[in-house]
């Protein structure tokens, strides 16, 4: 198989987009600015919310199970199958999680969960790659399926257990949280000096040591474990080559359909592990409902990333951090970014004048000043803005972002063996 990783070697950046990758020391340039300019936001504003150390450790619990659906969905279309169910798997890693953990215990549960979510990815695999079926209509049907089902077992499962109901498990044993010791104390103690762009990374590093649960390390894990397994290792690149090009794969010697099966299944067990998350850590029970569309922003999210581990978590933090300010002084802190988000749309506009994209400048500009007179004619934000401003950065993240994605050539598109011979 010497020939294979010249299925992985393509200009596919250059010719598909005609636009060059961020590099990392550019990515990180953007992220140092963005977060200078959230400093002088929360400086002037006197909002010190929006960057202290309990938000952003509410930040990352909300994350979580979004960035694991959106891994999840990253496995799936790198093997070239689209996973609409993300939503449905989660669901299902929600209910395993929760029935299992209240009557096992926690880590029980969260093993449950993984089951019933990679249960709802084989359900997945087997419609759309043996049976050929559109990729969407599967991923829709099981996330109907999900809701239908775990509905309808709710009734019999908690009804009449103690501290349950039929929309409500019995609550489940905590994992436990724990702090780095010194550490946790330190940048919290820097965050509250409130100085500028020190405090405000204080903030963020302290939100990642202080109140974790031990399964919130296990996720942060799997990001960087995942790029090793898909990048770095054969099994990684004859599944990519199943999403790029599955007949050259075949010719090779790939079992297609095997690696596909497994992408799916893999993808569907680290939802339900979002999923069980959901109902363990950030809530210690099975609620009617309570993925609350976290599969389908994990969708978005990994989209935001370009089918890229790193850039998932990006988008993955930025959706949970955005879903945090409604628990934690949300029209205050959101007022705040009003002003943060005027900002950015101008140096949009300012970035689109030089490359002499007048259109777009002025459209930015008028959209700064919007923004901007919305902030300085109010005080606070409608409590309804707070609870959709995460649905609302997940369209614009997309719009913004449209013109540099690539996702895998043969993502979505129906194979059968034995079809290239």
């Amino acid at each position: 198989m010497s020939t294979a990783p010249a299925l992985d070697k393509r200009p596919a950046a250059a010719s598909t987009t005609g636009r060059r990758r961020v590099s990392l020391p550019v990515l990180l340039l953007i992220i140092a600015g963005v977060l200078a300019l959230t400093s002088i936001v929360r400086i002037v504003t006197g909002a010190d919310g929006i960057t202290n150390v309990s938000q952003m450790s509410t930040a990352l619990k909300l994350a979580v199970p979004i960035g694991m659906a959106g891994l999840g969905g990253l496995w799936a279309e790198r093997s070239g199958v689209i996973n609409i169910g993300l939503e449905g798997m989660l669901i299902l890693g929600t209910w395993f999680g929760a029935w299992a953990g209240y009557q096992w215990g926690p880590w029980i549960g969260v093993l449950a969960g993984i089951a019933g979510g990679a249960l709802g990815g084989l359900l997945h695999a087997i419609v759309t790659v043996t049976f050929n079926v559109n990729h969407i209509v599967s991923g829709v049907a099981i996330n109907i399926l999900a809701l239908g089902v775990t509905r309808y077992v709710s009734a019999f499962a908690f009804e009449g257990v103690p501290q349950g109901t039929s929309k409500q498990s019995p609550p489940v044993e905590s994992l436990g949280q724990f702090s780095v010791p010194g550490l946790s104390e330190g940048l919290e103690a820097l965050n509250d000096k409130g100085w500028f762009l020190i405090s405000d990374v204080a903030g963020l590093l302290g939100g990642l040591v202080t109140n974790m649960s031990p399964l919130t390390l296990v996720a942060l894990a799997l990001v960087p474990a995942s790029w090793w397994i898909l990048w770095r290792t054969s099994f990684g690149l004859r599944l990519r080559s199943c999403g790029e090009n599955p007949i050259a794969a075949e010719s090779l010697g790939v079992n297609v359909y095997k690696y596909k099966y497994l992408a799916v299944i893999i993808s569907g067990g680290l939802a339900g592990l979002g999923g069980a998350f959901l109902s363990i850590v950030a809530n210690p029970f099975y609620l009617e409902g309570q993925t609350g569309g976290r599969g389908y922003i994990g969708l978005a999210a990994m989209i935001f990333g370009n089918w890229m581990p790193g850039g998932l978590a990006l988008g993955a933090g930025l959706f949970g951090y955005t879903d945090s300010l409604k628990l934690r002084g949300g029209t205050e802190n959101v007022h705040a970014l009003l002003l943060l988000i005027a900002i950015l749309v101008l140096i949009g506009a300012v970035w689109l004048a030089v490359r002499k994209k007048y259109v777009g400048a002025a459209i930015s500009v008028a959209v700064s000043a919007l923004v901007f007179a919305w902030y300085a004619t109010t005080t606070e934000v409608p409590t309804q803005v707070v609870t959709a401003t995460p649905y609302v950065v997940t369209l614009l993240v997309l719009a913004l972002s449209a013109q540099r994605l690539r996702m895998p050539r043969a993502n979505g598109k129906p194979y059968r063996r034995g079809q290239g011979t």
